[in-house]
């Protein structure tokens, strides 16, 4: 199938905006033509002075009306290009809200997997740069190229009419100049996509810099940390500074070669004129019309650059909005309670790296608590974020409420699961906001009364705005602590009927996580709680404990029931109390 060129792309994308587009192209061609108009009447001055005798002057009056036309043809220009300018451009940003509008929509349906194979730069770099370098595609290109290439053929009709060998002759240093313009840009895609490439590569080094300048300071490799920055920016750099420069001798030569147009108009003509085969008039209005030409042909081809670019940077938009989602149906399922079944389920997040789960089969009764244990790296949190519907899979089944995860749409899911990670992420907003989160609706009443019984309303008091403390970005201004009690209190508040706790309570010590489980304790009642927990004194009342191991089920049942039959669950037990022993001596 033949590929779709960039212009057309842009052109399907902005489908919303085809009139208002189409009349600032229009407003463009009118103006470009207006433009037009000062040159021909200075053509008919020239030849009205010239052809002036003593016996009959050239008065002012004669020269008055050539120059009103020329004055209203250059504000006609002005005017109608603003105008062409204005309105592209609103329709261009409220296309790119669009097209950001859909990639943001497209994100959320993608599956967790393809979403953290992103780097977090190149997400940004494509929904903030990418997408606004595009403007230049929509706002200016498709008005003013279509303008400054209609408008010239126009011209050069008149000219071959006027007389036909002057015309060619005037378009002879045009395809010499192209020529050199040609040569430059036969590369222009693959050099391109390689300086995105460098350019994701410096995005993605600021953004590791920048997020991990506490580790860096910490560890004093600020030396080395900055020397990868450092060398990032630097290729970036050189690159562009290495392609300018291979560039630089071919565009000098299409910039003196491409508008030269009188380098034969001139000769040719004093000859034509010599002989007799043109008239004073006709070659004076050759002369001054062929100069008009060349500037709006130069001023179209200096979007070739962008316009090159343009099918770069679509297809890097494209990648996002063509990405593989997670396919759900948007109309609500019933369900049958909020039981969940796994049934012979395999994962794998890359193939080539093997599964992480291998033949999962457990159930989880509704309005139970369930704790998933087991070595680092066994496959718990993958369970828990396949319950949560983070990924679709491929092999076995996972059901909640009776019904298949993959025929419940995705907000039905998220409704029904509140999901508490380790780390967890708060927004650039206060404490009240971020909690509130969990139920958009909430009173401030009901936000402070769900973080006392998550243990935070304490610390926030102490703050000295109180709920109203700014958190900073991620959360940056509160402890590990702080930020994961808050996060619990968020998803407390969402009452969803099925509560996820990926070791939720790492970063609590162990006198706010007695509170913090009785709290959870209460507040789950009669909801379905699964947690992973990293120390399993908190876990021994569970209804169901899961011990995992190397991606399998290794057993079921209460924690007395382990001890007696599941040998890993003894040694994860014994470790554990010896660790406590330990913290006590």
């Amino acid at each position: 199938m033949k590929k779709e060129s960039p212009l057309k792309r842009v052109w399907r994308m902005a489908e919303s905006q085809h009139s208002k587009l189409k009349l600032s192209v229009f407003l463009a061609v009118l103006g470009v033509g207006a433009g037009f108009i000062p040159y021909y009447c200075s053509a008919r001055l020239i030849i009205l002075l010239l052809g002036q005798s003593s016996s009959n002057p050239v008065t002012m009056g004669d020269c008055i009306p050539y120059l009103a036309f020329a004055l209203l043809g250059a504000i006609a220009k002005v005017f109608l290009s603003c105008k062409s300018t204005a309105i592209s451009h609103k329709s261009t940003f409220a296309v790119l809200a669009e097209i950001r509008q859909s990639c943001v929509k497209k994100l959320s349906n993608l599956s967790m997997g393809t979403l953290q194979a992103q780097p977090v730069g190149h997400l940004k770099n494509i929904l903030v740069d990418q997408i606004e370098s595009l403007e230049v595609t929509l706002a200016h290109i498709l008005p003013d190229m279509t303008a400054n290439i209609l408008m010239p053929i126009v011209l050069l009709i008149a000219l071959f009419i006027i007389d036909w060998r002057l015309a060619l002759i005037s378009m002879i240093t045009m395809p010499l100049g192209m020529c050199f313009m040609m040569a430059t840009m036969k590369d222009y895609p693959v050099k391109f996509k390689e300086a995105m490439e460098i350019g994701k590569k410096m995005n993605d080094s600021i953004v590791e810099y920048v997020n991990g300048i506490e580790v860096i300071k910490a560890f004093n490799q600020g030396s080395e940390a900055y020397k990868g920055y450092a060398d990032a920016v630097n290729a970036n750099a050189a690159f562009y500074y290495g392609w300018m420069k291979s560039t630089q001798k071919m565009m000098a030569c299409y910039r003196n070669i491409f508008p030269a147009v009188l380098a034969g108009v001139l000769p040719a003509g004093l000859a034509f004129y010599i002989n007799g085969s043109i008239t004073t008039s006709d070659f004076i209005m050759v002369m001054i019309l062929s100069m008009g030409i060349v500037g709006p042909i130069i001023t179209a081809t200096n979007y070739t650059d962008s316009l090159a670019q343009a099918g770069s940077i679509i297809e890097t938009v494209e990648s996002v909005l063509n990405a593989k989602e997670q396919h759900h149906p948007v109309k609500e399922t019933l369900l049958e309670g909020t039981d969940i079944e796994l049934n012979h389920v395999s994962f794998a997040y890359e193939e080539e790296n093997g599964e992480v789960l291998d033949d999962i089969s457990l159930t989880i009764k509704q309005g139970t608590v369930n704790a998933l244990v087991g070595p680092s790296g066994s496959g718990k949190s993958t369970i828990s974020k396949l319950i949560a519907g983070f990924w679709d899979i491929e092999k076995g089944s996972i059901r909640l409420g009776g019904q298949e995860l993959k025929e419940i749409p995705l907000w039905q899911i998220a409704d029904n699961i509140a999901y508490v990670a380790q780390n967890n992420f708060l927004f650039d907003d206060t404490i009240r906001e971020n909690i509130r989160m969990g139920r958009p609706g909430a009173t401030d009443e009901e936000v402070e009364q769900v973080a006392k019984s998550a243990g935070c309303d304490a610390f926030i008091r102490r703050l000295e705005q109180g709920y109203d403390t700014n958190v900073g970005g991620g959360g940056a201004h509160l402890s590990g602590g702080e930020r994961q009690r808050i996060a619990i209190a968020r998803a407390m508040l969402k009452n969803a009927p099925i509560v996820i706790l990926d070791e939720a309570t790492a970063y609590i010590d162990p006198e706010n996580e007695a509170i913090l489980q009785n709290a959870i304790s209460k507040l789950v009642k009669g909801k379905t709680l699964i947690m992973i927990a990293h120390r399993l004194s908190t876990i021994t009342d569970a209804d169901q404990i899961i011990v995992v191991d190397h991606g399998k089920v290794n057993a079921t049942g209460t924690h007395e029931d382990l001890l007696k039959t599941s040998e890993l669950y003894q040694e994860m037990w014994e470790a554990h109390i010896g660790a406590k022993e330990s913290e006590v001596a």
